[in-house]
Parts: C-alpha cells; sequence; structure tokens
C-alpha cells in the first residue's frame, strides 16, 4: 500500500507543474493590459512604466513564470492589484468559506443521492425507482442559479424565513457556526447540492442494480445470507466506482460557482474569482486559479488512495 501511494504522489508531480503552467499562460494570453485598474486615465507612460516594472509584466513570459514558480513554492503568490493585499491572504479567506459551503451541500447532496440511488436500484422498474430517478433527472437538469433564485423568492422574499445574500449578519465574510451564520448557509447549500445529488443517485441506481443481478449475489441469498449481509456486499462493491464520482463532484463543488456565490454573494473563491475576471486583476486571477487547481488535484489523491484502501484489486492493478 506504502509503494502504491509513492506511486501516485510521483505521478501527482507532473500534473502540478502543468497545472501550473496553464494557469500562468491562460492568464496572459488574455487580451487587455492588467494595470488598467490602478492607473489612473490621464497616468503618464512613465509611471505606467514603473508599475509594469514593479509587478514583473517587462520581462519575458519564461521569466515571469520562473519567479511567480519560485515564489509560489515559498508561499508568495504575490500581491492584489486592485488591493495591494496578498494573494494568499485573499484567496486562502474565500477558500475557507467555500470549503464551508461546499462540506455542508456534500452531506446534503451525497445522503439524498446515495438513499436515492439505493432504494431505485433495489427497486428498479417500479414507481419507486421512476420517483427516485425523476428526482435526479431534475437536479441534473434544472439550472442550479435559476434555482437560486427561486429559492431566494420563496424563502426570503415570501417567507422572509433565511437571508438571501451574504455569509453572515452585516455582510460579514467571517465564518461561526452558529445559527446567526448557519441560516444563510442553508440556501447557497441546497442550491450548489442539487446537481452532485443527481449524479450520485444515477451512479449508486446503476452499480446497485449491476451489482444485484450478478451470480454472486445469487448464491449468497441461496446460501441462506441475510438480506442485511448481502446489502454490505453490493455496498462493498458499490464503494469504490461511488466514492471515485463523489470526489470528482465534491472537487467541482471546491472549486466553487461563479453563478451561486454571485446569486447569493457568497464570499467564496468562485466570488473572488468573478472579481479577479472583470478587475482584470492578474496575481489574484492567478492565485486562485492555482489553488483551486491543486484542491482538486490533492482530492483526486486521496480518492486513488481510498479506492485502493477499500478495493485492493486497484492497487494490485
Amino acid at each position: 500500500m506504502l509503494a502504491y501511494i509513492a506511486r501516485r504522489i510521483v505521478y501527482v508531480i507532473p500534473i502540478v507543474i502543468s497545472v501550473a503552467l496553464v494557469c500562468f499562460l491562460l492568464v496572459h494570453i488574455t487580451p487587455g493590459d492588467p494595470l488598467v485598474a490602478v492607473l489612473p486615465a490621464d497616468a503618464s507612460q512613465e509611471l505606467a512604466a514603473q508599475l509594469r516594472t514593479a509587478y514583473g509584466f517587462d520581462r519575458p513570459l519564461p521569466v515571469q513564470f520562473g519567479l511567480w514558480l519560485l515564489r509560489a513554492l515559498h508561499g508568495d503568490l504575490g500581491n492584489s492589484i486592485a488591493t495591494g493585499r496578498p494573494v494568499l491572504a485573499e484567496v486562502m479567506r474565500a477558500v475557507s468559506n467555500t470549503v464551508t459551503l461546499a462540506i455542508a451541500a456534500a452531506i446534503i447532496g451525497f445522503t439524498m443521492g446515495i438513499l436515492l440511488g439505493l432504494i431505485a436500484g433495489y427497486f428498479r422498474e417500479t414507481w419507486i425507482d421512476k420517483l427516485a430517478t425523476s428526482f435526479a433527472i431534475a437536479g441534473v437538469s434544472v439550472p442550479h442559479y435559476w434555482l437560486g433564485m427561486v429559492l431566494v423568492i420563496i424563502f426570503s422574499v415570501q417567507l422572509n424565513w433565511l437571508p438571501a445574500v451574504g455569509a453572515g449578519p452585516g455582510g460579514s465574510a467571517a465564518w461561526a457556526w452558529d445559527w446567526a451564520h448557519l441560516q444563510y448557509l442553508v440556501l447557497p447549500a441546497i442550491t450548489t447540492s442539487v446537481i452532485p445529488m443527481g449524479i450520485v443517485t444515477r451512479t449508486v441506481r446503476a452499480l446497485t442494480g449491476d451489482i444485484l443481478s450478478q451470480d454472486f449475489v445469487e448464491a449468497l441469498r441461496a446460501k441462506g445470507l441475510h438480506e442485511r449481509g448481502v446489502f454490505r456486499h453490493v455496498i462493498k462493491n458499490a464503494a469504490p466506482t461511488a466514492l471515485a464520482v463523489m470526489g470528482l463532484q465534491l472537487g467541482y463543488m471546491l472549486g466553487g460557482s461563479i453563478l451561486i456565490e454571485t446569486v447569493f454573494s457568497w464570499p467564496g473563491s468562485g466570488f473572488l474569482l468573478n472579481s479577479a475576471i472583470f478587475q482584470r486583476d492578474l496575481p489574484l486571477l492567478q492565485g486562485t486559479i492555482l489553488i483551486l487547481a491543486l484542491f482538486f488535484v490533492f482530492l483526486n489523491l486521496m480518492v486513488d488512495i481510498a479506492q485502493a484502501a477499500i478495493d485492493p484489486r486497484i492497487k494490485r492493478g
């Protein structure tokens, strides 16, 4: 197992370097001058040249990439052009809010998806299966930003049960685990969980139905094994594939949804990325994309290790 983990870590290193290169190049090939956000309209050529030198934009791209990567390895992602604050602090503050939202959405979406998928798989071709499948298809098909606006209209505007926007009282971006803050999390978490719920439901349903139709399940029942024992075997065989799908969905949620976070003004990574794009803030844009990409790579590594721990056949392969 240790050898398998070491191999996976070695495989991750070139992926991380490639991700860093892609993040750097994607930002630099976009048109426009990133210093427009901080330069006054009547700025002189001398001032523009000084700022360009200060941010290193006057150097060749390979040199810029090398210096940026070297600083990033030391935890220095530069300073935001728009605010002047360190990029790493800005990104980590936003990522912590996105992680909070993603965990809440994952608990809702994965729990509902697994339950609906197992029920639909055990009762295939019945009205129960059709009802659960309808929920899954609706979850995948409905635009989540539209669902978020509908929930705001119903529960915030008409019923006045939950706050519509923000992450805390008075527009605070600092999170605390109390009801004053949790009520701001309810609507964005439900909205974010809908698509993962639908995908997990369909995946678990297909896995459960396929496993129940296999010969070893019939053999277990023929030997008189209790249905709870059969259920444990179904869960064990379905777990690796379901875990991979849930890992990918959690990665997407950790990446932050620009649309959902914008609808609810949730101060997460998606909202920060949206601001960086519109302000043409290159250091902040690069840092945000890099951190989110590294989160996704790290999460995939953890899923691979968990799959190998659950199913030894993957490790042997």
